[in-house]
């Protein structure tokens, strides 16, 4: 029993006191954390835009010809969306990191601008479906009576459609954020100290497999958790307000 002990006991010792092992751990939550962050912005953004205007095409021209040149170019963005989405979509993430960093940053080899880029990209794919399907889910009379109301569209928009589009896509929109952390656990990939990378790293050089990789998973667990319990939280506000 003693021996079971003594044990645990230098392996804990080995995982996060040698050399500061803690810290390694911390500087990979932080390299994480941050990734995660710019990547979900840069995903919100594309994906608002390309929702906006997949939506704006399925409003005005599903079905419809062509009459303007306004209507052309909304055509070709609406075309240009439905192949960065298919793209994206049809890809494993772990495929498009190693793309940028090996392929478009193959001069510079700047980890964290491709991991940035990538995981931005590749949500923003899945965040344009979430924010096109809460936008398209609005019933259509709305926008017909703001309009007799005299807002134009973009107002339209913005005023009446994206607050109650919001509302509903919030649950899928932050499981999004949430497979967003977990997917950035390949950053190791191209040679970021993430904290996956991190844990492994401590395994091999400890020969212990345990405390490494379960504090790692640990530490996932904790950000999921604290993640859904602000969604909540918030899901919770939204629908107070409507009462």
């Amino acid at each position: 029993m003693e021996t079971f002990f003594s044990d645990i006991a230098q392996s804990f010792e080995k995982t996060f006191i040698t050399d500061d092992r803690w810290l390694q751990l911390l500087q990979g939550l932080g390299v994480t954390v941050m990734i995660t962050l710019v990547a979900a912005v840069i995903g919100v953004v594309i994906g608002f835009l390309i929702a906006i205007v997949r939506s704006t095409y399925d409003i005005r021209l599903m079905g419809r010809k062509c009459k303007t040149i306004g209507d052309y170019v909304l055509k070709a963005l609406n075309f240009i969306c439905n192949l960065y989405i298919t793209i994206i979509r049809g890809t494993p993430v772990v495929i498009q990191l190693m793309i940028m960093y090996f392929i478009v940053f193959a001069s510079s080899r700047d980890g964290i601008v491709a991991a940035f880029l990538s995981f931005g990209l590749n949500s923003g794919a899945y965040v344009a479906e979430i924010v096109r399907s809460g936008i398209m889910s609005i019933d259509r009379g709305q926008s017909e009576a703001s309009r007799s109301l005299g807002f134009n569209y973009s107002k339209t928009m913005l005023y009446i459609i994206a607050p109650q589009a919001f509302k509903n896509i919030l649950p899928a929109l932050g499981n999004e954020f949430i497979v967003l952390v977990k997917e950035t656990s390949v950053a190791g990939y191209v040679a970021l100290q993430d904290l996956t990378y991190v844990g492994n790293y401590i395994r091999s050089r400890t020969y212990e497999a345990f405390f490494p990789l379960i504090t790692v998973a640990i530490i996932y667990l904790i950000i999921v958790l604290i993640l859904s319990f602000l969604l909540k939280k918030l899901e919770r506000r939204l629908r107070s307000s409507d009462h």
